[in-house]
């Protein structure tokens, strides 16, 4: 059995490397970064969608964080951890391997990383106009501001990342003839059927999974008091 939902036995020349949980969260992350930078866009009413796909994303990466340590082989950031080592030998053309290649994994771990920062912070944040997050009663109003500010430009930083994200791609399919979407969609690349990935399985996976739900519940807000009542008026 190769990794976690598998299908069906590899075929001759063809190795099952992304999982369909991870292929799952990828193209659902790609799904709620759109939504969220279009709804910030939009503004106005838009931005209560705005901070429920962001609890979205929260979850999510609450998921690919646990799934990074119990899930199965190409999916574990130990095993793409891009050391100096590796990306030496990728500069060299040396490197042969499966998953992510050692400039992407600093992709990848560059993403994750301001996904973080932008979703935390802007559960944080208050722009006083149309958007106040889940989480802003929590802290002061000097330290939402800050979150507010750092929330917006790490909306750059992250914009910057995406372009180089998918530059990268576009230049392993015009330069190296190599199709890198395709195994995400299907989870199928080539290579030896013996390098298909292995582990994860369906405890690991409920684990991620219960995370997630607890990260989206701490994240909506639903456990905070609710704001005190207007005073009433004097006469």
């Amino acid at each position: 059995m190769c990794g976690v939902f598998p299908g069906k036995t590899p075929p001759p020349r063809r190795a099952y490397v992304w999982d369909l949980p991870t292929r799952l969260f990828h193209w659902a992350l790609v799904c709620c970064v759109a939504i969220a930078f279009v709804t910030a866009k939009l503004g106005g009413n838009w931005m209560a969608w705005h901070g429920r796909v962001g609890v979205l994303i929260v979850a999510l990466l609450v998921f690919r964080l646990a799934w990074g340590f119990v899930g199965p082989t190409y999916a574990r950031f130990m095993h793409f951890l891009p050391t100096p080592r590796a990306l030496r030998d990728y500069l060299q053309g040396r490197w042969q391997a499966q998953g992510h290649n050692p400039l992407g994994a600093l992709s990848v771990f560059a993403l994750l990383g301001v996904l973080c920062l932008q979703a935390g912070s802007g559960l944080f944040s208050d722009d006083d106009v149309a958007f106040a997050g889940y989480l802003a009663p929590l802290v002061a109003k000097a330290t939402s501001d800050r979150l507010t500010f750092a929330h917006r430009l790490g909306e750059e930083v992250l914009l910057a990342l995406v372009a180089l994200h998918v530059g990268a791609i576009a230049f392993y399919a015009l330069v190296k003839k190599r199709n890198l979407v395709a195994p995400m969609i299907t989870g199928w690349a080539e290579g030896r059927p013996e390098e298909s990935t292995r582990g994860g399985g369906v405890k690991p996976f409920l684990l991620a999974f219960c995370l997630a739900l607890a990260a989206a519940y701490g994240a909506s807000g639903a456990w905070l008091p609710p704001p005190p009542a207007p005073a009433a008026a004097e006469w």
